[in-house]
């Protein structure tokens, strides 16, 4: 009788052995956010369109693998909710005072997340860094598959927050918004078009993809909501005119 049951002990624990070899160790991220980024939530599942489509009013396409992107209509209550004033003084701003890319837990960091999550079939190595993939950059739809020759855009860029209110946050805070991935200020794009695009803002610099600017209208216009940041004349009438590109 003993052996008998210390067959069907040894038989159990082999079950649960091999359950927790395929269920316990997944190339995902643990969704555990340091640094105060905020949320702690997993990143959204892999799956960028070879070209992104137009978005509609409901919001519901278009945005990709943006998360927290309104709906225009959502857009369009929120940008006139913000404060229009204009840019503050650009005195003691340096990015260091924002600092990224964050830890984001099993040896990765802010930007291979955002590559993981804005790419399809994307592998990485021992050290979290993405060594392929296929990505599509919602900005100019380019697509690629070496993530060399992509950058984390910052939506609303880290100079551009610094002026429009972010210069009196604490250091904690523009971190956190270095690193948000709850919401959509950051996304993988070509490093030509976010060296194109800088600090300026939507009445600077538009994406060539015009099909987009539904989209980063509505995502900017949630992020600058989000942290409460200003926005200027000109802004605020461009970002109006480019939500107007979105289809009923």
């Amino acid at each position: 009788m003993q052996q008998l049951m210390g067959y069907q002990w040894w038989g159990r624990s082999l079950a649960a052995v091999t359950i927790f070899a395929l269920t316990g160790c997944s190339g995902t991220l643990d969704g555990e956010a340091s640094g105060g980024v905020p949320g702690g939530t997993p990143s959204a599942p892999s799956g960028a369109s070879s070209a992104p489509p137009r978005a509609g009013e409901d919001g519901a396409a278009g945005e990709g693998t943006l998360p927290g992107v309104p709906s225009a209509a959502e857009a369009r209550t929120q940008l006139a909710g913000l404060e229009v004033a204009p840019h503050r003084s650009m005195s003691g701003y340096s990015r260091s005072k924002f600092p990224h890319w964050s830890a984001q837990g099993e040896r990765c960091n802010t930007r291979e997340a955002v590559l993981e999550r804005d790419g399809t079939e994307v592998k990485r190595d021992d050290e979290c860094r993405a060594v392929s993939g296929r990505w599509v950059s919602a900005y100019d739809e380019e697509t690629f598959t070496d993530a060399s020759d992509l950058d984390i855009d910052h939506m609303v860029p880290l100079a551009n927050a610094w002026r429009s209110g972010a210069g009196s946050w604490t250091q904690d805070k523009r971190e956190e918004f270095a690193n948000d991935l709850s919401g959509p200020q950051l996304i993988a794009v070509s490093a030509a078009s976010n060296r194109s695009k800088g600090d300026q803002g939507p009445d600077e610099w538009q994406p060539p993809a015009k099909t987009y600017w539904c989209t980063y209208s509505r995502a900017w216009t949630a992020v600058k909501t989000e942290y409460g940041l200003s926005v200027t004349a000109e802004e605020k009438d461009m970002l109006t005119d480019m939500l107007d590109t979105c289809t009923p």
